[in-house]
């Protein structure tokens, strides 16, 4: 891969097309994020492609200066995967959403995380259909009045991070919207990463899910109701760092930190994901929401693999094996 021969800017990066959300939507963090970060990784401009499926966060492609498609309900995966084993040398970016990443898009989710295909994957997660005007998602909250639901969610959430890490994701992390600083610290690890990077971003819909991530993300709040992974460091929270997590009969638990000497140390390059998989079904209000990186470790890479089979000879294919040849 190539490396630009003029310094890149964040405006190299936008469109000439404005980014057309509600007022407060927190896509206008994570878009910010995104190109600021872009330019910083020495890939010319070229060699980006962002490749989106349907959702208020799939209108990404229009808003970057760089190739890209809009595909279908769920789809995004299966077209980036495609394009990436076409050409390797591409950074491939999925901008998907809570619906259409987890919902028509789930089964390819899956695949895509234990495939380990070199794409980077940002779910935009604000707990609600937002283009189609405020439907559940697999991820609303329980108990949560919208219009498929007018008596409340009674389906169990989704974890998509659970979700991820079970299914093999060798990067997975999480940031919200009102969070620049470690925005960018994940962006720019999910890039740096060869393999799947997973990134969920929460965010606030403003218009039919409002203040859903206030009690992580409130500056009054977000202390006592969510923890900042660090990699090397104790699992710690709280206005003072005075609380922190143990395992009780493998069980995980709060403990006060001055009175508990077990506190458990965060490794993201463990290869045993039990506690990264533990750690990401941890949901305000039973336990505090971490966020940062839950993992990041090394694997076979789908395209290093697929590479390794030899030329594509897609007649000879089609000739192959039992097909059926017209005779007279």
């Amino acid at each position: 891969m190539s490396t630009p021969t003029t310094p890149l800017t964040r405006k190299d990066f936008l469109s000439s097309v404005d980014p057309r959300w509600c007022p407060g939507c927190g896509c206008y963090a994570v878009l910010q994020k995104i190109t600021s970060v872009m330019p910083t990784l020495g890939i010319p401009r070229e060699n980006f492609a962002v490749i989106s499926g349907i959702g208020c966060s799939s209108r990404f492609p229009y808003y970057t200066n760089t190739y890209g498609f809009h595909t279908i309900h769920g789809r995004a995966p299966t077209v980036a995967t495609g394009l990436k084993l076409a050409n390797p040398d591409l950074s491939v970016w999925v901008i998907t959403g809570d619906g259409d990443g987890l919902s028509i898009g789930g089964n390819h989710f899956i695949h895509l995380m234990r495939r380990n295909v070199d794409l980077k994957i940002i779910l935009f997660n604000n707990q609600i259909y937002g283009l189609t005007k405020g439907q559940a998602s697999p991820t609303t909250l329980p108990g949560t009045k919208t219009k498929t639901t007018p008596t409340g969610v009674f389906d169990r959430q989704m974890a998509p991070m659970a979700m991820a890490i079970a299914a093999g994701a060798t990067f997975a992390a999480r940031a919200h919207d009102s969070d620049g600083e470690l925005l960018t610290e994940v962006m720019t690890a999910a890039a740096a990463h060869k393999g799947i990077a997973f990134v969920e971003v929460m965010l606030n819909c403003v218009i039919f899910n409002d203040a859903a991530m206030d009690p992580m993300t409130n500056k009054a709040t977000r202390s006592e109701n969510s923890i900042r992974l660090r990699h090397g460091q104790p699992i710690v929270f709280g206005a003072d760092n005075n609380k922190g997590i143990r395992l009780n009969n493998m069980t995980p638990e709060i403990a006060n930190v001055s009175e508990a000497k077990d506190i458990l140390r965060h490794d993201i390059h463990a290869e045993d994901t039990s506690l990264a998989f533990s750690l990401a079904q941890f949901a305000h209000p039973k336990m505090p929401t971490p966020f940062g990186i839950f993992r990041q470790v090394t694997g076979p890479v789908y395209e290093d693999n697929f590479k390794s089979t030899g030329e594509a000879d897609l007649d000879k294919l089609f000739k192959s094996g039992t097909s059926w040849v017209e005779k007279g």
